[in-house]
């Protein structure tokens, strides 16, 4: 599924926005925007191209696994990782110079106490991070409030903003995610906080 394509007003620029699963790369003007519950999404740059993506991952996955259809989407972070960044650096950037950004996994369900997914997406993004030896210049993670991202590849610049603790849209969102994975265990710097004009 192709992400959607907006003019956002708030910030008068093109916009793409993504869902969970999906993910964008672009260099120039604009932004790219998603609302984050459990879910991570990791913002990378190359400051000497100007080059930015993000992702929006539901769950980490085992590294080495072969991918399925279903993971390959970019719905577990080992793949949304690694086809983010393949796609950054066929726009021209170096992989040995992106840094991160990175955003979410919050606990916004409430009676899920066994299963604390945005704990294991954080602990998931942070190791793969170190691993690949990408400096973190700025996290915002875990808590129980959802988040709306939007990050300007041009820049490097990300604006957050916190959303009401029981956001209905994110709780269905995660209840969703979590339904799927229970019938499809198929596959085994700086934030700028910001309150958008009235």
């Amino acid at each position: 599924m192709v992400p959607l394509t907006y003019f956002d007003r708030d910030f008068q620029v093109d916009a793409v926005k993504i869902l969970p699963g999906q993910y964008h790369a672009s260099r120039g003007p604009g932004s790219i925007t998603t609302v984050l519950g459990s879910c991570v999404s990791t913002c990378l740059w190359d400051p000497v191209e100007r080059i930015g993506g993000m992702n929006h991952f539901m769950l980490p996955g085992q590294p080495g696994a072969v991918a399925s259809p279903w993971e390959a989407s970019g719905r577990l972070g080992v793949h949304a990782m690694e086809v983010l960044i393949n796609d950054m650096v066929r726009l021209g950037a170096d992989r040995r110079r992106l840094v991160a950004k990175v955003f979410g996994g919050a606990r916004v369900l409430q009676g899920f106490d066994t299963l604390d997914v945005g704990a294991l997406n954080t602990e998931f993004v942070l190791a793969f991070l170190q691993e690949e030896n990408m400096r973190i210049l700025a996290q915002d993670l875990q808590g129980t409030s959802p988040r709306k991202i939007h990050f300007f590849p041009e820049t490097g610049k990300v604006q957050l903003r916190k959303l009401h603790l029981h956001h209905d849209a994110v709780q269905r969102q995660d209840r969703a995610y979590l339904d799927t994975l229970s019938k499809a265990q198929r596959p085994a710097g700086d934030i700028e906080l910001f309150t958008p004009p009235r």
